[in-house]
């Protein structure tokens, strides 16, 4: 998520040490297998080298810190989100690079969206600000779909933002079971989001 408030309390500070050392720490802390909610404030500010005073001056809680490390988790979802509205390749090898890519951006940062997945449930307003992030990917998507649909490659149906809305939350579920360990086999899992969304989209 984006570092400004009320996810980070100073606002952006890309330069501030102090900000960076905090998160790298929470970054390897959870990296270790630490659970969210077994983080202790001040051993983390401890290994970043700063007060227990500097975290709260930068961040209201844990959870707020978590969000703030999900800025590439979300620079890659973009990324990836992009290409389908680009003209390479079918409609079935973009959603499909599209899906294996949030998949990959998942596997390399397991530990962060696993504690993300708690912050968001313990904590309303980082709640709020991953549900308005995500909503942030809808007009990208319909926006495809509409073009599709224009040129008279897709099929006309419900309403492209609501089926938009509708696609990425399969997305969002599936990185969920992936992250929880509860979900198919990779390809399986692919391949049945690939069918879901070119169904939807191209009938």
């Amino acid at each position: 998520m984006t570092s400004t408030s009320p996810l980070d309390r100073r606002g952006p500070s890309r330069g501030d040490e102090r900000r960076a050392a905090l998160l790298a720490a929470l970054d390897g802390i959870l990296r270790d297998g630490t659970g969210l909610e077994e983080i202790n404030v001040a051993e983390l500010s401890e290994r970043a080298g700063v007060t227990r005073s500097a975290f709260y001056f930068y961040f209201e809680n844990k959870a707020f810190a978590v969000a703030a490390l999900m800025d590439e988790l979300y620079a890659d979802a973009a990324t990836v989100t992009d290409l389908l509205g680009s003209q390479e390749g079918t409609p079935a090898h973009r959603i499909e690079t599209m899906i294996r890519g949030l998949f990959d951006s998942l596997d390399r940062h397991l530990h962060l969206y696993r504690a993300m997945l708690d912050a968001r449930g313990n904590n309303p307003t980082v709640r709020e600000m991953w549900d308005r992030d995500r909503a942030s990917f809808v007009p990208a998507v319909a926006a495809m779909i509409r073009a599709e649909r224009k040129a008279g490659h897709a099929v006309k149906g419900a309403d492209a933002d609501a089926l938009a809305a509708v696609l990425l939350d399969l997305n969002d579920r599936a990185m969920e079971r992936r992250a929880r360990g509860d979900g198919p086999p990779t390809d399986r899992h692919v391949d049945a989001l690939v069918s879901l969304w070119l169904r939807s989209i191209y009938g």
